[in-house]
């Protein structure tokens, strides 16, 4: 009986969201008794509105759900996907209980590895890009763009096909007359989302 992604990836989602929560991503790594499945969850849009509203009024700060949970510094909780160790502690246990009565992961032991994303989370597609609009992300392109396939940057304007990022460049302390930038000069690059191999956003401190 081989192991079916689909099936693990719909099963886990109904089980967040009896808790209110959203699957990011599940990973399986490693074979024979080294088995890893890794699952990243969040609030749901709804607990995360709930949340930044909570955050509103007690920091007086405005109630987006998304940029409200930036601000909150309480202990345990992942500022942007609103999850706390209570959280990953009831989804692993009801997800492992449903995984090991279906026998969906067949062959023997395995691990599983339940936490939020993090703050350098990963970014998976256009969503991901609206949600987190101006915070800064480094992204890889498959191709070059402009002759380079790293960047960094603010995310920006999101279209159905592409991507912007607000580049902030440092002035450059020696170079031709003329040639130097000023401190903070902005620029952007465009970049097809089918071009992007991987992005995550970049903490900032």
């Amino acid at each position: 009986m081989s192991l079916d992604v689909e099936q693990i990836r719909a099963t886990a989602q109904r089980v967040a969201a009896s808790h209110g929560l959203d699957v990011v991503e599940i990973e399986f790594h490693g074979g024979a008794k080294h088995r890893i499945l890794r699952v990243f969850i969040e609030k749901n849009a709804e607990e995360r509105k709930r949340l930044a509203q909570e955050v509103a009024a007690t920091a007086n700060v405005g109630a987006d759900p998304d940029a409200g949970l930036s601000t909150r510094t309480a202990a345990g909780l992942d500022q942007l996907a609103g999850v706390t160790h209570t959280d990953c502690e009831a989804f692993s246990r009801d997800f492992g209980t449903v995984l090991d009565v279906e026998d969906q992961i067949p062959g023997g032991e395995y691990t599983l590895e339940v936490s939020s994303p993090g703050l350098d989370r990963k970014l998976y597609g256009l969503d991901d890009y609206r949600r987190f609009h101006g915070l800064l992300a480094k992204v890889q392109t498959f191709e070059p763009v402009a002759g380079n396939r790293h960047w960094q940057g603010r995310l920006g304007e999101v279209s159905d096909t592409q991507v912007k990022l607000e580049l902030l460049q440092k002035a450059k302390a020696k170079g031709r007359k003329g040639s130097e930038r000023q401190p903070g000069h902005a620029e952007e690059v465009e970049i097809a989302l089918k071009n992007i191999e991987k992005a995550q956003l970049v903490p900032e401190i």
